[in-house]
């Protein structure tokens, strides 16, 4: 309960009074403030802020005396000074019209709250820098993270094109090479001697095959058609005569009684002659004089300087050094043609001067292959027709002066012979041996010609080795004579 309604039931006449001035005061108050509203509004001026009324009311207030408190206001036992005074320690009320609600509680502070608050927005703070700095960080790992993927990623692409190119360069490198590898093995192979001797088989070899195929037996008949063909043939007499009495020996003792039988026996006999009797034919060989020095002979037109290149080709691919001297001196542009030759096959050259001595040139070629120490000097000479006194003689010095250059020199003499030219290219051969002593010979353009038989009549009546025979243009058609292959080749 109240102190006012503790007081009610000892109210006075007086209290009464001092409530009846309270209700007084209150109503002079609202009068002055509405007097003070309605000057505002009629009177022009500067408005007045509501806190400067506020503070002239209470000015106001505080002007008159106070009241007696109401009886409700007066706590049992209090006394009329202790209402007064609890009244004046109360605020004024608030003018007519303005709503006062009760002022805000100030807020609860405690020893150490401003502090405390602090280090917590310095914490949280901190906290959400962390937190910017983490994200961040994580970022950036992401970032760099994707930009190592990518650049892996261009790597990878960039060794798988590698790789690729580099396996197209492989694959390309070895076809090269195996179109290389067949290209030379098909420069090594050249032409076939089957291929060079075809037209010798459509000439000489197409009659005997003709004779053979005939279903008869051997007889004299047989016999006579024989002797025709063989003597018509580029085999030569001498040689001819001997195949023909061989098959009538071997007919008389009735081991040839018909035509095959008859073919098997010319083709042994053939063999025999050409392998001159067991003692073999085999290609140019170097001996152990250093250097080897090999004397080309042959007529103008033979294949003499293209021979002497391939032959120089040959030489080197077989390991061997060469040295090349460029002895025909007579023959117009010789010399330029065997140092293309020289340049073709990387050899060195020795030239003189156009219409100079053949033999001092040769001389000169030795003596230098002797001072460098070249393996193989392969020495060209004049071509003038065989049947002139003088080339001959001219031939014969080269050779004593060769011989004065190297002991033993020359090692080798090389008749090249043109196989078109038939039985003639047996006089050649005759005289040139003949002259020189010739060791070796090499029968040329053998492909171009149904005269390939007359390498039969050389071998048979010089008792020459063939060393080569000239099928084509190339290095390797110029091949090694074997006597077996060319009987084959020759029947096939």
């Amino acid at each position: 309960m109240t102190p006012l309604a503790l007081a009610l039931p000892t109210l006075t006449a007086g209290d009464w009074i001092g409530i009846a001035l309270l209700a007084l005061l209150v109503l002079l108050l609202a009068a002055a403030a509405v007097r003070l509203l309605r000057r505002k509004r009629e009177a022009p001026g500067p408005e007045v802020p509501a806190d400067e009324i506020e503070r002239e009311l209470e000015r106001e207030a505080r002007a008159l005396p106070p009241a007696a408190p109401p009886p409700e206001r007066l706590a049992r036992g209090a006394t009329e000074e202790d209402a007064v005074e609890a009244l004046r320690r109360e605020p004024p009320p608030p003018p007519p019209g303005v709503e006062r609600g009760p002022p805000p509680a100030p807020p609860a502070r405690t020893p150490g709250a401003a502090p405390e608050g602090a280090a917590r927005a310095a914490r949280e703070a901190e906290e959400a820098r962390k937190k910017e700095e983490y994200r961040r960080r994580k970022e950036e790992e992401r970032e760099e993270k994707e930009r190592r993927r990518a650049e892996r990623e261009a790597e990878a692409a960039r060794a798988r094109e590698e790789a690729e190119r580099a396996a197209r360069e492989v694959e390309a490198a070895r076809l090269r090479a195996l179109e290389e590898e067949r290209r030379k093995a098909e420069r090594e192979a050249g032409k076939t001697l089957a291929y060079g001797l075809e037209k010798t088989r459509g000439g000489f070899m197409a009659r005997l095959n003709a004779l053979f195929g005939a279903d008869r037996p051997v007889d004299e008949t047989v016999l006579a058609d024989l002797e025709e063909v063989l003597f018509t043939a580029d085999i030569g007499v001498k040689t001819a005569t001997r195949l023909l009495e061989s098959a009538r020996e071997r007919v008389k003792r009735r081991e040839l009684s018909d035509p095959a039988r008859l073919k098997g026996a010319l083709r042994e006999e053939i063999t025999r002659i050409l392998a001159l009797d067991g003692q073999g034919a085999r290609p140019l060989a170097v001996g152990a004089a250093r250097p080897w020095v090999v004397m080309v002979v042959g007529v103008n037109g033979s294949g003499k300087t293209t021979t002497i290149g391939k032959l120089a080709a040959k030489l080197q691919g077989a390991g061997h050094t060469v040295l090349l001297g460029a002895g025909d001196t007579f023959r117009a542009a010789a010399g330029e043609q065997l140092e293309v030759w020289a340049g073709r096959v990387g050899a060195p050259i020795v030239r003189g001067k156009e219409g100079s001595d053949p033999a001092s040139v040769c001389f000169e070629a030795v003596q230098r292959g002797a001072a460098e120490g070249k393996d193989v000097v392969l020495c060209d000479t004049a071509g003038r027709l065989h049947t002139k006194a003088p080339l001959m003689e001219e031939l014969k010095k080269v050779k004593r002066v060769i011989a004065k250059a190297a002991e033993g020199a020359p090692h080798e003499v090389l008749l090249v012979l043109d196989a078109t030219n038939g039985q003639n290219a047996i006089a050649q051969a005759r005289q040139f041996h003949e002259a020189l002593g010739v060791t070796g010979i090499v029968l040329t353009k053998l492909d171009g010609t149904a005269k390939g038989g007359v390498v039969i009549g050389i071998c048979d009546e010089l008792g020459i080795p063939v060393r080569y025979v000239g099928v084509g243009e190339t290095v390797e058609d110029l091949r090694p004579f074997a006597p077996q292959e060319f009987v084959e080749a020759l029947f096939q």
